[in-house]
């Protein structure tokens, strides 16, 4: 029996992919390659398909014999689901639907499902758990909410068990330095600023300095890559062993603002960084810390990656050996 990875060709997709190759574990990889990348799982089972294609996910499931699915395949950049709305729900809500339609007439009875920290929206308290509002600001924020009430409604129908994690920033490369961070536009802020360093862009935006935060700018938590498919791998072998459905938090706990991550970097790398401020961007929230606490009590979670700068570290060491990321 194998793992089906949807989206495992991106970015958490693949470092997920990676850590169950090396349990010895029987995966396959089904993407469409819109944003993930072949040279990040070479060597792994890959089909090519897109998650509307209902038939191809049932053959797929039958062919490697699929008893269980990691589902990453979504479309999320908050400011262009702000833009282009349909997109993010044909291809979030419907390709999900299209997934457990599959799921269901194959019965394969357990997924874990990437969710995010766009859910809450405008927290209540900080730091923020599994309880707290949800009230997102953003498409994709409220696509992925969706997606959960759509996992609720067939666990009770159907006996569709879940495991929905919430999780904040993703960083940060595998220790390797052989896969990392490579998205086309690049979206997210430290691998922004790597390209900074590499000379591919002239200078970092912030967006927002009127913030309720000590220096005006967002605070956001972030987790490094590797900590979140472990976190992925413990809830899958939740479910194997009979785990009601659960949702869980994945952070840190610790928030750091745009210009201390930046000044991370100058620190880490030994680099000057030009910054331009900018207005703030529709849809982010001021403050997102999360409270991890349920899922290190339930499954034993822990991040390995403590610090920013570690975090920061791993980046460096695949943006500046693969500049050009999977194209080289």
């Amino acid at each position: 029996m194998s793992i089906l990875i949807t989206g495992g060709a991106g970015y958490i997709g693949s470092h997920t992919a990676w850590e169950l190759k090396a349990q010895g574990r029987d995966i396959v990889i089904y993407d469409n390659l819109s944003r993930g990348h072949r040279e990040a799982v070479k060597g792994m089972p890959l089909v090519v398909g897109d998650l509307m294609d209902t038939s191809l996910l049932e053959k797929t499931m039958d062919e490697y014999k699929v008893d269980s699915v990691i589902h990453f395949a979504a479309e999320s950049q908050v400011g262009e689901s702000m833009t282009d709305p349909q997109k993010y729900y044909i291809n979030n809500v419907s390709g999900t639907l299209s997934l457990l339609k599959a799921m269901k007439e194959k019965s394969v009875n357990k997924i874990v499902f990437s969710s995010t920290a766009a859910t809450y929206g405008e927290p209540e308290r900080i730091p923020i758990d599994e309880a707290s509002r949800k009230n997102p600001t953003s498409v994709y924020g409220r696509s992925k909410l969706i997606m959960e009430q759509i996992l609720t409604d067939f666990d009770m129908a159907y006996g569709l068990r879940y495991v929905a994690l919430r999780y904040f920033n993703a960083a940060g490369a595998h220790i390797s330095g052989e896969i990392g961070e490579c998205h086309n536009p690049e979206t997210h802020l430290i691998p922004i600023i790597m390209q900074v360093l590499l000379g591919q862009r002239d200078e970092i935006s912030i967006f927002g300095t009127d913030y309720p935060t000590p220096d005006g700018t967002c605070i956001r938590d972030y987790i490094h890559v590797t900590d979140l498919a472990h976190a992925h791998i413990l809830a899958l072998d939740a479910l194997y062993q009979g785990m009601k459905s659960k949702v869980y938090n994945l952070g840190n706990g610790n928030g750091f603002s745009v210009k201390e991550v930046i000044d991370t970097v100058e620190k880490v790398t030994g680099k000057k960084i030009k910054r331009v401020e900018k207005d703030r961007r529709e849809g982010d929230p001021a403050i997102l810390i999360a409270s991890s606490d349920r899922i290190i009590k339930e499954l034993g979670w822990e991040p390995g990656y403590n610090t920013l700068e570690e975090i920061i570290q791993t980046a460096w060491n695949w943006h500046s050996n693969h500049p050009d990321g999977f194209k080289q």
